[in-house]
C-alpha cells in the first residue's frame, strides 16, 4: 500500500512517517517502476508500535536502541516507570505548593514567593515544567493560512486584473489566450490550497515538528 493509505490506517502524517524512515526505524520497499514506497503489513505493525511507544514518551533514541536490540522492551518500560515516578514526585511538590498557597490569606501583592520560587527553579533546571511548551495548533494553522493568502493574493490579483480588462475593454486578447493564461495562473492557486490542506493535516497530526523535539 502507498503512504496515503498508511496515513489513514495508522493516524500519522506523511511527514512523521518520513521522519521515522530517515531515522531508519522503518525501511519500506520501493516500486521498481516508479520508485514509490510500498508499505506492507509488517511496516504497518512497526508504525503502530512506534506511535504507541511515542505516546508513552519513549524517545527516538530509545526506539533505535530497541530496534538494534541494545535494550529490551522490559528495560525500556522500567526506565519509563522510573521517569514517571520522578514526575509524580514533582507533581506532588507542585500540588503541595498549591495547597499551601490556597490555605494562605496572602493576596497576590503580599505573598512571599521566595521559597516557592526557589523550589520551582530547581524543578525547571531538572527539565520539569507545568507549562505547555508545545506551540498552539490554532496559531500554527492561522500562520499557515495567512502565509498562503499572502502567496495567493498575487495570483488572485493578476487573475482579477486580466479578467477585468478582458471583459471591459473593447480590444480583447483572443479568448484561447485568455483561457490559457487563467489555467496557468490557477495552477499555483490550486497547489497552494493542496499544500495548505496538507499542512493543516500535519499540524493536527501532532508530530509535524518531530525533528525539533529530539
Amino acid at each position: 500500500m502507498l503512504v496515503g493509505e498508511v496515513e489513514h490506517i495508522v493516524g500519522l502524517s506523511k511527514k512523521s512517517i518520513r521522519y521515522y524512515e530517515e531515522n531508519r526505524l522503518l525501511k519500506p520497499k520501493r516500486n521498481s517502476e516508479n520508485d514509490y514506497r510500498i508499505y506492507d503489513e509488517e511496516d504497518i505493525r512497526k508504525l503502530k508500535t512506534i506511535k504507541f511507544l511515542r505516546e508513552l514518551d519513549v524517545s527516538i533514541r530509545d526506539l533505535k536502541r530497541l530496534q538494534q536490540k541494545e535494550i529490551t522492551l522490559k528495560e525500556c518500560m522500567m526506565d519509563r516507570i522510573d521517569k514517571i515516578k520522578k514526575q509524580e514526585k514533582n507533581y506532588q511538590k507542585i500540588k503541595n505548593m498549591c495547597i499551601d498557597i490556597s490555605k494562605s490569606t496572602s493576596t497576590f501583592e503580599e505573598i512571599d514567593m521566595e521559597e516557592y520560587f526557589k523550589t520551582m527553579n530547581i524543578l525547571n533546571k531538572e527539565g520539569f515544567t507545568m507549562r505547555n511548551i508545545k506551540t498552539n495548533k490554532s496559531k500554527k494553522i492561522v500562520g499557515a493560512v495567512i502565509s498562503s493568502l499572502i502567496f495567493g493574493s498575487f495570483f488572485i490579483f493578476l487573475v482579477g486584473i486580466i479578467s477585468y480588462f478582458q471583459f471591459t475593454e473593447v480590444e480583447k486578447m483572443p479568448w484561447i489566450v485568455y483561457i490559457v493564461l487563467m489555467v496557468i495562473l490557477c495552477f499555483p492557486l490550486v497547489g497552494m490550497i493542496v499544500n495548505l490542506v496538507s499542512r493543516i493535516k500535519e499540524i493536527n497530526g501532532g508530530e509535524e515538528d518531530e525533528a525539533s523535539k529530539y
